[in-house]
């Protein structure tokens, strides 16, 4: 990728990481450097941290706060519950009120009305005393039962034991994660459309949207359907924009804040416009990409619910988004938002698992996001079978932009630069020979160009050659420099915009570039704009899309589908910063941007379509037909297979006659949950009824109706699985389907029974098992059992895998900046047969690691109570005091 290499490391990281290669990564956990544009990767100012209220730490003893210890390969849930990692690097009395969600499920029938008094009484029970009016911050009362309110971490255990409580969480902050796009999928503008389109109301949860848009104009459009139930708060709305909320529970704002639904970032307008924006002529990005955007499903309306500030987007108030869209009645809800680092959560501590299920109670499906935390194994943060988790994937539109030597030589490397500098050739410098050296820089940092670390005087008016970037150029230096040459190994599939001139290239080309400036006495260049080439390999995941495994339920497959995420031109906030940095004064209608975050909308859209068509088509229905109608992607470009890119590409045309449908309801998802270990207490809050887990009804998770198998083993076991499904008939009234499997080589054995399954009516269903059995001497394999009438062909994913450990640190551990001096290097520190690494710079401590690590959870504590006593002084700034230790046997 284009951005630069961030190496420091902390608690509030914010970026698409870009740093490492897929044959680098390490570590399923990734920390990056915090003030490189989250969505773009773009050079911008420092947003604040992500929230200022730290997560819940998981404590050892009542002292324990602070580093981070997680493994890399996580461990299975046990009882349905897994340990969390905290996310930030503060400690904190244990009196100290934070804020907590308290979730307890559905309303109980006929009681919504009464649910704040109730919740009152629950905060005075666990207060007494300390009880005041403020103390409530938010009740949820449309489409769920919940609460917000300031607690201790004694408070909030003591809350969490209450009848009715399914579970409570400290409130996290979550961050974002762009039309040729639909052309290259196969859906063209011209596709056969349903005339009730109009009637589909799409959510967006994200940073608002830009009303004047010419993606939302509502020439043509009618009222809204009769059964719409939203408002638009503080905003003008129309016809097409028929509903729009802003959701700030905590009531604070940055100055850059607008406290309406309007967006000011560009992020929720981009989305929005992708999944249903107008069709609209002759756009570009400064004459890139030019031609029509448009967005999957124009005819459609769109509700916008923004929970998104200056400061991120925090659970609280996401949560009170989903509670808004279910409750006005949206068609389908997408989501573009993911937390800020890797975490697996339990489901029902997780605000996206937990809105997407009271979603799908009411026919409602979420399409999320996958998170930009690639391409390491383990990066994919939403997990819930019930939503859709969707990848990024390029298409064969690609940005590269050359820089001229003074010798003559060009060299080509990618980024979306819309500045020309109309071949004039400015003076080249490399960033080692400039340090700041008055400001305690050398230039083994300086030749990152991190902040600060630049003489200005010696970079005023010259192009800067970086190897990598270490956190953000400053706002004063982008103003003098004319241009930067960024010398990186990390991946080139996705190209960015920059507030200046900039491209990055390749470590050879760097190398080369920077052998000129050595043996020249007046080193120049210029860097030419952007132009537009096509990639023949697409599709492909990008590097920087979230990868599986599934590390709460290993035998679910994620993510589900890859969609277009790659150099999207859509709909953009006018007064939203072009790269993210605030002396970027372009102003554009419409923007190039890329992630997961692009590639949402698109299945959002996908969905909607196929709700224009399907109106009473359950959530997993529509899962189904996108999953088994989708384009296989090829494993020689993606390695991480499934786990890149899940079903494979959308393909909407093909997924409106699936001819069979995987359906499954809340029951369904009710055993899978007794399955794991959730019981009929927690069981009967979530759904409100009478709901039991019982051992006839208990479903393992092999026998959840989805449109995909997975089976997690030991590389050395023999293994027999059997999967048990029911498909729907959704295609020609009469039709017998023929089952067959297609494998590559292997140790397994597959088995269909029955293999033949015929339907004489629309509706039916029929049922069948298929097992596997034998070993696997491989890392995964993947296979396909394709159900075939003569006219329709229906896929599903066969996915047979072992444990994906990365290759070398099996703990990470990040810390909070501990102000360890200027140049720190590596520092190896050997301990009793251990080896403590430590990478920091500046003011910033980076990634810890220990090498060889240590097995089980006893030695891990022994380890850490070594660190404590015998470590020099000054060399791990950190008591045991301050360890948060998670516990991983």
């Amino acid at each position: 990728m284009s951005v630069p290499q961030p190496i420091l490391c902390g608690p509030h990281s914010n970026t698409i990481n870009t740093s490492q290669s897929p044959a680098e990564s390490t570590s399923p956990l990734r920390c990056i450097g915090a003030d490189v544009d989250e969505v773009s990767g773009n050079l911008r100012r420092s947003r604040p941290p992500r929230s200022a209220e730290p997560s819940t730490p998981a404590s050892v003893e009542e002292r324990v706060a602070k580093l981070v210890v997680e493994c890399a390969c996580p461990p299975e849930l046990r009882n349905g519950r897994m340990q969390r990692s905290s996310q930030n690097c503060q400690t904190y009395s244990e009196d100290e009120r934070k804020t907590y969600i308290v979730y307890m499920g559905d309303h109980p029938k006929g009681v919504v009305q009464s649910s704040e008094l109730l919740h009152i009484s629950m905060l005075q029970n666990i207060l007494g005393s300390k009880f005041a009016p403020d103390a409530l911050l938010h009740s949820y009362k449309r489409s769920f039962n919940g609460f917000v309110a300031k607690l201790s971490e004694k408070e909030a255990t003591r809350m969490a034991g209450l009848d009715g409580v399914v579970s409570v969480f400290q409130n996290k902050n979550n961050k974002l994660q762009t039309t040729k796009s639909w052309d290259f999928i196969g859906f063209p503008r011209n596709v056969k459309r349903s005339s009730i389109e109009s009637d589909i109301v799409v959510g967006v949860i994200d940073y608002g949207i830009w009303p004047e848009s010419e993606s939302f104009s509502d020439k043509g459009f009618g009222p809204p359907p009769s059964k719409w139930k939203g408002s638009c708060h503080n905003i003008t709305c129309n016809n097409k924009i028929i509903g729009a909320k802003y959701f700030r529970i905590n009531g604070t704002f940055g100055k850059d804040d607008i406290i309406s639904p309007r967006d000011s970032d560009g992020h929720g307008t981009h989305c929005a416009s992708i999944a249903a924006g107008d069709l609209v002529e002759s756009t570009s990005f400064f004459g890139l990409a030019s031609g029509t955007v448009r967005g999957g499903v124009p005819s459609a309306r769109i509700a916008v619910y923004k929970p998104c500030w200056s400061s991120g987007c925090d659970d609280a108030d996401i949560l009170q988004a989903f509670d808004e869209a279910i409750a006005d009645g949206v068609d389908v809800i997408s989501i573009s938002l993911a937390p800020r680092t890797v975490v697996f959560i339990n489901y029902f501590e997780d605000v996206f698992a937990i809105g997407a299920f009271h979603a799908m109670k009411k026919g409602i499906l979420t399409s999320h996001s996958a998170g930009n935390l690639g391409p390491d194994l383990y990066t994919i943060c939403n997990n819930a079978p019930w939503l859709l988790s969707v990848a990024a994937s390029t298409i064969d539109r690609k940005f590269s932009t050359r820089v001229q030597l003074g010798d003559g030589t060009v060299y080509e490397g990618v980024s979306v630069n819309s500045f020309d500098q109309n071949n004039t050739s400015y003076p080249l410098i490399y960033a080692g020979d400039a340090p700041n050296i008055t400001g305690g820089y050398n230039s083994s940092v300086s030749r990152f160009c991190g902040e600060s670390s630049l003489d200005e005087n010696l970079v005023k008016g010259k192009i800067i050659l970086c190897d990598g970037f270490q956190g953000t150029i400053s706002e004063g230096l982008i103003s003098i420099v004319a241009g930067i040459l960024v010398r990186s190994i990390s991946s080139k599939d996705v190209a960015f915009s920059f507030a200046l001139p900039t491209v990055s290239l390749s470590q050879k080309d760097g190398t080369l570039i920077q052998s000129y400036i050595n043996l020249t006495s007046n080193p120049t260049a210029t860097i030419f704009k952007s132009h537009e080439g096509k990639d023949s390999l697409s599709p492909y995941v990008a590097s920087f899309s979230s990868r599986g495994p599934n590390a709460i339920t290993s035998n679910i497959l994620k993510p589900d589908l890859a969609a277009p995420g790659v150099d999207i031109l859509a709909g953009w906030s006018p007064i939203g910063s072009v790269s993210g940095v605030e002396s970027d004064k372009r102003k554009v209608n419409y923007n190039i941007v890329s992630g997961t975050s692009m590639a949402c909308p698109h299945v959002t859209a996908a969905a909607a379509y196929i709700k224009s068509f399907h109106s009473d088509w359950s959530p997993a229905a529509i899962k189904s037909a996108l999953m088994t109608t989708a384009t296989p992607m090829s494993v020689a470009l993606n390695p991480e297979a499934e786990f890149a890119f899940g079903a494979g590409q959308i393909d909407p045309v093909k997924a409106v006659n699936p001819g069979l449908v995987y359906d499954a309801n809340e029951i369904d998802y009710v055993k899978f949950l007794c399955g794991q270990g959730y019981d009929t207490k927690k069981i009967r809050s979530i759904t409100a009824d009478n709901s039991n887990c019982t051992q006839d009804n208990i479903g393992t998770v092999w026998d959840l109706n989805l449109p995909s198998f997975t089976v997690y083993m030991n590389t050395s076991t023999s293994f027999t699985r059997v999967f048990h499904r029911t498909v729907t008939n959704a295609g020609s009234t009469t039709s017998e389907y023929r089952a067959r499997v297609t494998t590559p080589p292997s140790l397994l054995n597959f088995k269909v029974e029955p293999d033949v399954l015929s339907f004489s009516s629309v509706g039916q269903k029929k049922s069948f098992t298929l097992t596997i059995e034998g070993r696997i001497n491989v890392g995964i394999v993947s296979s396909s059992l394709i159900w075939d009438d003569g006219t329709f062909q229906f896929e599903i994913l066969n996915c047979v895998y072992a444990r994906h450990c990365p290759s070398k640190e099996a703990l990470d551990l990040y810390v909070s900046d501990v102000g360890l001096p200027h140049q720190a290097q590596k520092q190896p520190i050997i301990l009793k047969g251990f080896t403590i690494i430590t990478l920091g710079l500046g003011n910033s401590r980076g990634p810890s690691f220990i090498w060889p690590p240590p097995s089980g959870s006893f030695l891990l504590l022994l380890l850490l109570l070594v660190l404590r006593d015998k470590m020099p002084h000054g060399a791990l700034p950190l008591a045991l005091q301050d360890i948060d230790v998670l516990f991983l046997s």
